[in-house]
Parts: structure tokens; C-alpha cells; sequence
């Protein structure tokens, strides 16, 4: 799940113009395929239209250049002079700073805790990425199918128990969260308005031309304000310089994530009907990220009147009470509505202060975003077990909702699948181990995943349970720039597309249910983790073809 940011990369893409380039490091060569006699997904019925693209963009009739060995205006056998990449590198450098693209300087210890001390732009992609349109429809299209689902699953608490019932006996964050589901249930607890902020991520694979979902996010969907503002600086620099590469800027959708998320904030805070309440922002003690997340404060206060306070688990512990009639106070402030920007690791709760911050927020009739059920539905294991043959027809009844969900499933296990684990062991090349984490950083590949998985089975306990197999994923790379504190390095990049999505329901009544921006992420071909918050990838956006 997208979370608070650490360092970011800027990436001129010279890719941004072919199409990507075949991966040609760090993928296996597959003379067998090993899933093709599992079930992995039904086959997908049709595409619908999807409104985002008509209102946000149209293609531009020029066409993208055709070279990749090299960044070229217009497609011409010149490479781009050091001079031109130097001025436009400048130009983007001093947009951000202009524009409020920036984070924290980890080299100035206040950076993550005052703001305005220590800023630094926020690297970034300097031109986009390519993506058929073909891809950006169907992600889009999900988009809401996914808030339903998430809202539909959230409900079925005994699913929910019995699906992490042995993995919250081996992963200790899990159970606790467990815990507080079910000290709601006994009080029965019901949450008649439900708040979801999420971002499904998904990859396209180079061997099947499939767009498949690489996770769900439900907890702290980061980087709405900066990922809007590097769609901004896409097309400055294309207005500016798309004649001489070629591109055209009509072809860089908008990115309105920042808006949408603070309408939706905005819409939960008024459903909750409390004139002198607050949205509050649970943070942590110390974030480079606060930008992106004073962002989407900011347009909620200018754009909708509502204010907010920030404050950590700890703060609110301290601060905090819940009134006889539900009400939750957090220095003096009543709160309608809880917009969780920490709470998702468990370094988040290194006390017992946090967790009876996290259960005093539960008990509380604040709008929950998200809630306790919505946090547990965005976990790897329920992601996992929502992959199994006849499960979504448990939560989708229209068929062909449930084949357009399935088709962006990549193959999805558990460690109590004998057959799939002795494949992993003999090729793990072919597979990622994801335990329940979220933040980047945590996932295994190579082989690691064999000797994992040794080790797992030689223990003899529930440690299987903690982790889940997932077909790994091979999208093709293409040519970057990537800027890092003004200096570009060229590298070999993939890339991962995020489609926002915003839900508000009042009981029976669906208020919002919408795709709400996206957030492109590129990294290093080499790199095997993806996250941008835990410094392993960089900000970009989307060049539609």
C-alpha cells in the first residue's frame, strides 16, 4: 500500500516515445510455462468505455518515434545534444521547486518533522511513460468494480476471520488487527458510512500481454497531491519541448487524484454532519512525505472549507476520548472524519500506546478511512484468497463483472498448495514470496524465494501462513533518465500504473464510486521492489498510444 515517502528518483524517460523496449536483464527464459495447468483467471468478456479518457484527453495524431536505442527529437537520427537535455533537465528542476513538487531532505534531520526545513525537489519523471490505451481503459474500468468488492468483503466478517485465522497465529500485526475486529463485532459495531481511499496497481506482462494486478491498496494510498503535479510538469514540458521530441502533450492524461480524494474527504465529512468537526490525518512522528500529504489538506480547506489536524497514533492516545454518544476528541477538536496516512506497519505501533490509539479511532463513530474491515480486505491473504475458482461469485453476482475482476489476476497461492510450492522451489525465478507487508521492501525474489521456503517447511510450524506465492510479473524495460539531486543517469526502467479509486456510502445509499487519478511509478529494470515511498522507485506519468 502506498505509504509516506522517502527518497524519490526523477526519471526522463527517452522511453517515453517507443514503445517499451523488451526486457533484456533479469528475466529467465521460460521454455516451460508453469502456470498453464493452474487456474489462473477466466477468460475476460469485453472492455467497457471508460469515461475518465474522454473528459481528461484525446490522442494526438502524431505518432510516437520509432528509435529506442537513444533519446531523439522527432524521431530523427540525432541524439539529443547534452546542452538541450541540460536546459530541459533545468526547466523541470525549477517547475517543481515553483510548483510544490518536493519532499524532505534526509540529509537535514528536521526535514521529516517542520515543514518548510529542508525541502528538496521531488525527482521525478521529466516525460512519460508509454501506455497503450488499451490498458489504461481496462485499469480504469476496474476501478470501481474494486471499491465494490472492497466494500462487499469488508462486510463478511466471518470470511475475513477465517481467511487469516492461521496467519494471524505467525505474523503478530495481523492478529492484533484481527483483535480489534472483533472487539467491533461484539459490540457490534457497524459502520453506516464507509470512506475508501485506494489505488490498484497492476503491471503489464511482456510474455502474455496481460495487464495484471500486482496489489490492492486499502490503507494509506499515497502520493495523490505530488502525482498530480508531475502530470503538470509533463505537459509543461512537452508544450515547451514536444516539437522537438516529438511528442505531443494532449496525449499525458490529467491527473485530478488530489481533487478527487479531497472531494471525497470533503463528501464523508459532510455525510457525518457535524459542522464544527475536523478531518484528522493520522501521520507519523517523522515524514519526508508531508508535502504530498499537505497537498490534498490544503484543496480540502480552500476548494471545500473543511479543516484538518495531523496527529501521530501516540498523540491521539494522549489527546484523544471518545464521548458517551460515539463522538471522537482529539484536542478539543471533534472528529469526523480519520484520513489514515500511518497505521499500515507494524513500526507504526512499537507501543501499546498505538494500538489503543488504533482502537479508541474504532470505537469512535468517525468515518474511517479506512475502516478496521476495509484495512484487513487490503491484505495480501485476502487478496490471495479472493483469486481462488468461485470466490467472487461469493461478493459479484453480475458475470461479467466477475470476469473482468479475474482477468487481472495473476496466479495467486498459498503455501498449503504442495503442487505450486515444489514448482516455486524448482523455479523460483517465476514467483515473488510476499508476506503481509506493506511499504516496499519486503517481498523475496530469485533465489531467495527456494531457500525461503526451505527454510519455511524445515520449521514444521504455521510459518507457511505469514506468506503468500504470486506469479511474478516481467513488464518490458525501456530507456530513462533518471535525475537524482539534479544529475541524470541513464538506465534500462519498468514501470507500474496505480488507479486511484474513491467510495463513500451512507447505508444502503452509494454516494461516490469513481476512478479518481492514477499514480505512475518507474523504477530501475534490476530492482525488484517497487515502492516509491521506501525509496525504491520514482514518480512519473502516463504517454497514452
Amino acid at each position: 500500500m502506498g505509504v509516506g515517502c522517502s527518497h524519490l528518483s526523477l526519471s526522463l524517460s527517452p522511453s517515453a516515445f517507443p514503445p517499451f523496449k523488451a526486457a533484456t536483464t533479469s528475466r529467465p527464459s521460460r521454455y516451460t510455462n508453469p502456470f498453464s495447468s493452474l487456474p489462473l483467471n477466466s477468460t475476460y468478456s469485453q472492455y467497457h468505455y471508460c469515461p475518465y479518457t474522454s473528459f481528461t484527453m484525446s490522442l494526438a495524431p502524431s505518432s510516437i518515434p520509432s528509435q529506442l536505442a537513444a533519446w531523439k527529437p522527432g524521431g530523427s537520427d540525432e541524439v539529443l545534444s547534452d546542452e538541450f537535455l541540460e536546459k530541459v533537465v533545468n526547466d523541470a528542476l525549477v517547475w517543481s521547486a515553483l510548483h510544490g513538487l518536493v519532499v524532505g531532505d534526509r540529509s537535514n534531520s528536521r526535514s521529516g518533522k517542520v515543514p518548510g526545513v529542508g525541502m528538496v525537489h521531488a525527482p521525478f519523471a521529466l516525460t512519460p511513460t508509454p501506455l497503450p490505451i488499451s490498458y489504461w481503459r481496462q485499469a480504469c474500468e476496474l476501478a470501481p468494480l474494486f471499491n465494490e468488492l472492497v466494500d462487499r468483503v469488508s462486510l463478511d466478517a466471518d470470511f475475513l476471520q477465517n481467511s487469516l485465522s492461521r496467519t494471524k497465529n505467525v505474523d503478530e500485526f495481523t492478529g492484533r488487527l484481527l483483535e480489534i475486529h472483533l472487539q467491533m463485532l461484539s459490540l457490534d459495531k457497524k459502520e453506516e458510512i464507509r470512506l475508501g481511499l485506494h489505488r490498484s496497481d497492476y503491471m503489464v506482462d511482456s510474455e502474455t500481454d496481460m495487464l495484471y494486478q500486482i496489489e490492492l491498496n486499502t490503507i494509506s494510498s499515497s502520493f495523490p497531491g505530488l502525482g498530480s503535479l508531475v502530470a503538470d510538469l509533463h505537459r509543461n514540458v512537452l508544450e515547451h519541448y514536444g516539437k522537438d521530441l516529438g511528442l505531443d502533450s494532449r496525449n499525458v492524461p490529467e491527473n485530478p487524484a488530489v481533487n478527487q480524494f479531497a472531494k471525497a474527504l470533503a463528501k464523508a465529512w459532510s455525510e457525518y454532519n457535524a459542522s464544527s468537526a475536523v478531518v484528522m490525518v493520522v501521520v507519523q512522528g517523522e515524514e519526508r512525505n508531508m508535502y504530498d500529504q499537505y497537498w490534498l489538506s490544503t484543496v480540502l480547506k480552500d476548494k471545500h472549507g473543511v479543516a484538518s489536524i495531523r496527529k501521530t497514533l501516540a498523540e491521539i492516545d494522549v489527546r484523544g476520548r471518545v464521548l458517551p454518544d460515539g463522538t471522537l476528541v482529539v484536542d478539543g477538536h471533534s472528529v469526523a472524519v480519520v484520513y489514515f496516512r500511518a497505521g499500515y506497519t507494524p513500526n507504526d505501533y512499537p507501543s501499546e500506546t498505538e494500538w489503543r490509539a488504533r482502537l479508541l479511532i474504532e470505537s469512535s463513530s468517525a468515518v474511517k478511512c479506512p475502516s478496521i474491515a476495509y484495512h484487513l480486505v487490503g491484505t495480501k491473504k485476502i487478496q490471495q484468497e479472493l483469486a481462488k475458482p468461485d470466490t467472487l461469485e461469493r461478493f459479484v453476482e453480475n458475470k461479467d463483472h466477475v470476469a473482468t475482476l479475474r482477468k487481472c489476476f495473476a496466479g495467486l497461492w498459498s503455501l498449503d498448495n504442495d503442487e505450486i510450492v515444489r514448482t516455486a522451489m524448482d523455479k523460483p525465478e517465476l514467483f515473488v514470496l510476499k508476506p503481509q507487508r506493506e511499504g516496499g521492501g519486503n517481498n523475496i525474489y530469485g533465489t531467495d524465494v527456494r531457500e525461503m521456503l526451505i527454510k519455511l517447511r524445515n520449521e514444521g510450524n504455521d510459518g507457511l501462513a505469514a506468506y503468500i506465492l504470486m506469479q511474478r510479473i516481467f513488464p518490458k524495460d525501456s530507456l530513462s533518465y533518471l535525475i537524482r539531486d539534479g544529475i541524470s543517469h541513464t538506465e534500462k526502467t519498468i514501470s507500474e500504473l496505480g488507479i486511484y479509486a474513491a467510495y463513500l456510502r451512507n447505508k444502503d445509499k452509494v454516494i461516490i464510486n469513481e476512478q479518481s487519478g492514477y499514480l505512475m511509478r518507474t523504477k530501475v529494470s534490476s530492482s525488484n521492489e517497487g515502492g516509491v515511498a521506501a525509496g525504491f522507485a520514482v514518480l512519473d506519468s502516463v504517454y497514452l498510444t
